[in-house]
């Protein structure tokens, strides 16, 4: 008998993989997490039964994540991931030597002892000695902080159960304060494609505008979420994502990529003509 796991991206859209085993299965005071082995993307990671990340296509995620913002602002040394409990956005951070501080919080512990079990490959940096762990409301932690970080990278669920303040302009704010002069915030800032998910997108990225002196959109393809096309907001308070990059920095790393390069770092942030054209509404 076959076995298959099966999404509803909308009321009329289902996406299905097809699973060799399920390999865990518990829930928090938080949310139900799960993980299954699927043929196509390998280990992947569920939460409430949505995926998460998967084996085959974290890099693409957790690249753009990380490495858009380290090419604009080569020089940050203090770094705060919110959420991230696989560990891959910890991963990507860990690779710049030049990072000095890298603090994660994540609500959910649970979620960072299944990926320090189940995905090895994500989760294998998170005892690098610069990365500290707080197992807290990111929302609560940020209100606490002023000129502590140079980036923030909010690597959260989709805007419902412990991800829903996330998406708050308040919290948005409590970021800018917590960010130093020429910081970045980067999140996660779900899909233009499907209308649920798009007029999200759109609400997040109203809410950046009105704070930050520069805010912009960028998308990149990841097949395991819904409609493939996935976006992030980035955030600063002056720096240009395409302006201000400085791809010779990036390239004298030599780091081994998966997904991101520079060219299309710059190609990231030109949007679909209608992705333009709801960010303009």
């Amino acid at each position: 008998m076959e076995l298959w796991f099966t999404e509803e991206h909308t009321p009329n859209v289902r996406f299905s993989l097809k699973v060799q085993a399920h390999l865990f299965s518990g829930e928090s005071e938080h949310q139900k997490v799960d993980v299954i082995d699927t043929v196509e993307f390998g280990k992947t990671l569920l939460l409430d039964g949505l995926i998460m990340c998967s084996e085959k296509e974290e890099h693409t995620y957790h690249e753009m994540m990380v490495h858009v913002p380290m090419t604009v602002f080569p020089d940050a040394k203090r770094v705060l991931v919110i959420g991230g409990g696989d560990g891959g956005t910890v991963r990507e951070l860990t690779r710049y030597k030049t990072i000095e501080k890298i603090d994660m919080v994540e609500i959910d512990q649970l979620v960072v002892e299944v990926s320090r079990k189940y995905l090895p490959t994500m989760s294998c940096a998170l005892d690098d000695p610069r990365v500290t762990l707080y197992f807290r409301d990111g929302i609560e932690f940020v209100k606490e902080k002023e000129a502590a970080y140079d980036l923030i990278l909010v690597d959260s669920t989709d805007p419902i159960g412990p991800g829903e303040g996330l998406f708050t302009k308040a919290f948005y704010a409590d970021c800018y304060k917590a960010l130093t002069e020429h910081g970045i915030l980067i999140n996660q800032n779900e899909s233009p494609f499907y209308e649920i998910y798009r007029q999200n997108m759109m609400k997040a990225a109203e809410k950046t505008r009105e704070i930050f002196e520069l805010s912009r959109v960028y998308t990149f393809y990841i097949g395991i979420y819904p409609s493939s096309l996935w976006s992030f907001g980035f955030s600063s308070k002056g720096l240009d994502p395409v302006l201000d990059m400085k791809p010779d920095r990036f390239e004298a790393l030599n780091l081994d990529m998966h997904y991101y390069n520079t060219e299309l770092h710059a190609g990231a942030f030109m949007l679909p003509t209608y992705v333009k054209k709801l960010l303009e509404e």
